[in-house]
């Protein structure tokens, strides 16, 4: 009995050919450009640095609000301290506190209409204080 061989097709080994080559190349593409490829990998790292330094910054708020939180410890408040921000918080004063209102744009004293020796006097003590 006979037997015959088939010759196999050569377009069958060229399609699993190029689709093999086609795979190779998304492999290849996802290496380079994908979501956890090398170019991303660079993105990632500064990502990482950005989001570090946010996290450095919103620590340093964070130690700053207990600091401020710990300062209403009953041990540690100050009378004389408390007394003066709350009169400084309701805009209030007594009748023997000395008054310097400074303008906000300038950081100088605002003029008024006491005597003018005493208000350069005044204005150099302040400037000294404040440089």
């Amino acid at each position: 009995m006979p037997t015959r061989l088939k010759k196999p097709s050569i377009f069958k080994q060229l399609a699993i050919t190029g689709l093999l080559l086609v795979f190779q190349g998304y492999l290849g593409f996802s290496a380079i450009g994908g979501q956890f490829g090398t170019e991303s990998q660079k993105q990632m790292k500064i990502d990482i640095n950005v989001l570090s330094a946010r996290a450095f910054a919103l620590q340093a708020d964070i130690d700053a609000y207990r600091h401020r939180a710990a300062l209403f410890d009953v041990a540690r408040l100050d009378p004389d301290i408390i007394d003066e921000r709350a009169r400084a918080l309701l805009n209030m004063a007594q009748p023997d506190d000395i008054l310097v209102m400074l303008n906000p744009a300038t950081g100088l004293p605002i003029s008024s209409s006491f005597d003018k020796l005493a208000q350069s006097q005044l204005t150099d003590i302040i400037v000294d204080a404040v440089e």
